[in-house]
């Protein structure tokens, strides 16, 4: 049994970084010696209940934009989507603040997981209020029921815009929806174990006709003279089947409990599934009545998560990457803006993936170029800081003569802080000192999630070392 019953430093690092982001040292010493069972409880049920920190954006309570169509001229069409598309830039601002300060990280990371597996983009949506009621169908079910959230976003505006369904009808059922609710929201790919054919597909489509937008407000709307009203055939089912009916077939195969197991194992526990362990817990899964808590518990107590071939197995999303820096080096900010600009330049665009099937993540995330645009990030991060670092004025005196760092991109900029003595010293490690061997090591272990691959130079100090050891390829896993 490799699930531990006291946890070590390092276990608990491995722990934090896989259910939310780099942990800082008290969010560590806060479970150490408490067994995996337990903290595993804790951090699930905090993320159940937790609400986030900061009011929404204010657009969200605005009354819904004058309907494209009743526009009259194209400049006006130009502006309300150009306003539409800024008012999602302060939802992606928003959530980048969520991540860096909630003192419950899992629950933003469920959030960000269910945005990928029902990867939906604004470029093609625009209604940035759809955008950020879809988010909040996402926030409301992250650790609930899986069959409550896939009902919901079957009738979600902005993917039923997004997948081109809104316009389904009997004489012209939308097989892509059918087709990408089979494949990448519940039973995965056909050849892959999924169960179904291109018959069942179509037959499904038929089902959906008549889910609807309104075009007044956005909101779901079901048009019944759309709706194909005979019988259909769906994995082996037959009746007058609508949208809720066929979900609900779905949901009866035991492909949908092991579909969703597997992807939540490729998000927390490996790159590569243990066939038998899924079946096993994605059986339970269904069993629970899809309960997301069940299944995440059960995965992160798994033999397989806590084996040390699987440490530093996972690549570090972007998101993951400057959330992550920020939040355990403890860099205070002044706008959030830059970190979520930047997550885009590093290839994860929130409320734009590249496509319906989301982000593939893993090694996808990292090649030649990003690999140093990565590394350009922590430059970044703590250039300044370590310039501050070596002056001999205070804080204050910094501030007064306009020299307090900035985090800039593009026009986008945050005044940056960072006490470097607050992070070292449970270290043993002075700001402007030179760390000891067992201090060196206790340093990687802290800020690698496997051996590093390259040394730094005798002699190096402080926020220095730091940024060395950010520089190293490893701190790019997880």
């Amino acid at each position: 049994m490799l699930t531990p019953t006291q946890m070590t430093p390092q276990q608990v690092r491995h722990l934090l970084i896989r259910t939310g982001f780099a942990p800082t040292h008290a969010e560590v010493d806060k479970l150490v010696g408490k067994s995996a069972q337990q903290a595993v409880s804790e951090i699930i049920s905090a993320a159940r209940t937790t609400k986030p920190k900061y009011p929404a954006p204010a657009f969200v309570n605005n009354p819904p934009p004058v309907p494209q169509a009743q526009l009259k001229t194209v400049d006006e069409r130009q502006e309300q989507r150009r306003a539409q598309i800024g008012e999602g830039v302060e939802i992606k601002a928003w959530w980048l603040r969520e991540m860096l300060e909630t003192p419950v990280p899992l629950a933003e990371r469920m959030v960000l997981f269910w945005h990928n597996h029902f990867a939906t983009s604004q470029q093609k949506v625009v209604r940035s209020q759809a955008m950020w009621r879809q988010h909040q169908l996402f926030r409301t079910h992250a650790l609930g029921s899986f069959a409550s959230l896939l009902h919901g976003i079957a009738k979600d505006p902005a993917m039923l815009v997004y997948l081109d369904a809104a316009n389904s009808r009997r004489d012209a059922p939308n097989e892509n929806f059918a087709r990408e609710v089979m494949e990448l929201f519940t039973l995965g790919e056909a050849t892959q174990g999924g169960g179904y054919n291109e018959q069942d597909i179509k037959e499904v489509a038929r089902a959906f006709t008549g889910w609807s937008v309104d075009r007044d407000d956005f909101s779901f709307k079901f048009r019944a003279p759309a709706h194909d009203i005979f019988s259909k055939t769906v994995l082996g089912k037959v009746g007058n089947f609508n949208g809720d009916d066929v979900l609900n077939i779905m949901l009866a195969q035991a492909a949908c409990g092991e579909f969703i197991v597997g992807k939540l194992w490729k998000e927390f526990v490996s790159p590569v599934p243990d066939t038998m362990e899924v079946k096993r817990i994605g059986k339970r899964f269904a069993q629970s009545g899809y309960a997301i808590d069940t299944a995440l518990a059960d995965l992160l107590t798994t033999d397989a998560f806590w084996a040390e071939s699987n440490r530093g197995s996972l690549i570090k999303s972007p998101v993951d990457l400057v959330v992550g820096s920020v939040r355990q080096f403890g860099f205070g900010y002044s706008d959030a803006l830059p970190f979520a600009l930047k997550t885009a330049q590093l290839g994860q665009n929130l409320l734009m993936p590249p496509n319906v099937k989301g982000w593939p993540g893993y090694t996808d995330w990292i090649n030649a170029t990003t690999l140093l645009e990565r590394k350009n990030f922590t430059q970044q991060l703590f250039r300044s800081i370590e310039v501050l670092a070596n002056s001999s004025m205070n804080p204050a005196m910094n501030a007064a003569l306009g020299r307090m760092p900035i985090f800039k991109v593009g026009k986008a900029e945050s005044t940056m802080t960072l006490d470097a003595d607050v992070f070292l010293r449970p270290y043993g490690v002075r700001a402007d000192g030179v760390p000891n061997d067992a201090s060196k090591t206790t340093l990687a272990e802290v800020l690698l999630a496997s051996n590093a691959t390259q040394t730094i130079a005798n002699g190096t100090v402080g926020v220095a070392h730091l940024r060395a050891l950010t520089l190293d390829p490893a701190y790019q896993l997880k």
